[in-house]
């Protein structure tokens, strides 16, 4: 019988079965995820979960065990971050990396600048990356402006303006709000619900739940390794995703989980 799932419907990325060993240690067992186009997903869980090692395997920085990774309907199997870039999977880390001597227009073309010729093309380089902030609605005085100068907030946007330029499908961010004022929060928030606008699929990692309920469509939790359920935002509440995460209790969790 031929697959009746529309372009629309079918998931961005499917991750199913994912396992990885650390020697002894089983950092994640049997995983599975589901990301759907324009999705916020927010990924929670207490430390060591497997949230990071879950998106390291999913960007090619990690190598899985066994399971199975789809982007977009295909078989993947990336062996570094440049070939996840190449399929449309951006991370961006907590640490930004940034070069803060550089301007913010040299950051974000950085190690790619647009060239005439033998010569770096300086104007179309400022251009595109007015561009790419414009559209992100991303406030910062000047392309020309050094990044080191840059509050935390605006420095996080330069991180997702750069990941931007690159026309991704997918973007994750970790701990995107950890570091951050509440006004410089908030404008990230609004900078993701723009990405949003523009069917961007985004992963969260995130200790705060307030900022996953703010944005996000649905929750996944991971708990020593295991998905022990989801849920989504609209059926639920930041103290029952924080139940799941404390009691971990996974044939509740997917129970609850099959009503929507």
């Amino acid at each position: 019988m031929p697959d009746q799932t529309s372009p629309a419907q079918q998931p961005i990325v499917e991750m199913r079965k994912i396992n990885k060993s650390f020697g002894a240690v089983r950092a994640l067992v049997d995983v599975d995820l589901t990301l759907m186009p324009g999705e916020i997903l927010g990924l929670v869980g207490d430390n060591s979960a497997g949230k990071s090692t879950l998106m390291k395997i999913l960007t090619g920085a990690y190598h899985r065990d066994s399971g199975e990774i789809l982007v977009a309907g295909r078989p993947a199997n990336f062996r570094n971050p440049h070939e996840s870039r190449d399929a449309g999977i951006e991370m961006i880390y907590q640490d930004f990396a940034l070069c803060g001597n550089m301007d913010v227009g040299q950051n974000i073309f950085l190690g790619r600048w647009p060239r005439k010729g033998l010569f770096v093309d300086r104007r179309r380089m400022y251009e595109e990356a007015d561009r790419v902030l414009k559209r992100l609605k991303v406030d910062v005085n000047s392309v020309y402006q050094r990044v080191e100068s840059l509050s935390g907030g605006r420095q996080q946007s330069v991180a997702i303006a750069r990941a931007i330029s690159f026309e991704p499908r997918v973007v994750i961010l970790d701990e995107p709000t950890a570091n951050l004022s509440v006004m410089a929060t908030e404008r990230l928030l609004e900078t993701m619900l723009e990405l949003k606008k523009h069917g961007v699929a985004q992963i969260i990692i995130s200790h705060r739940l307030q900022d996953i309920f703010a944005v996000g469509d649905r929750v996944m939790v991971l708990k020593r390794g295991e998905n022990v359920g989801e849920r989504y935002i609209r059926h639920s509440s930041e103290q029952e995703v924080l139940e799941v995460i404390v009691s971990g209790r996974r044939d509740t969790v997917i129970r609850a989980a099959a009503e929507f």
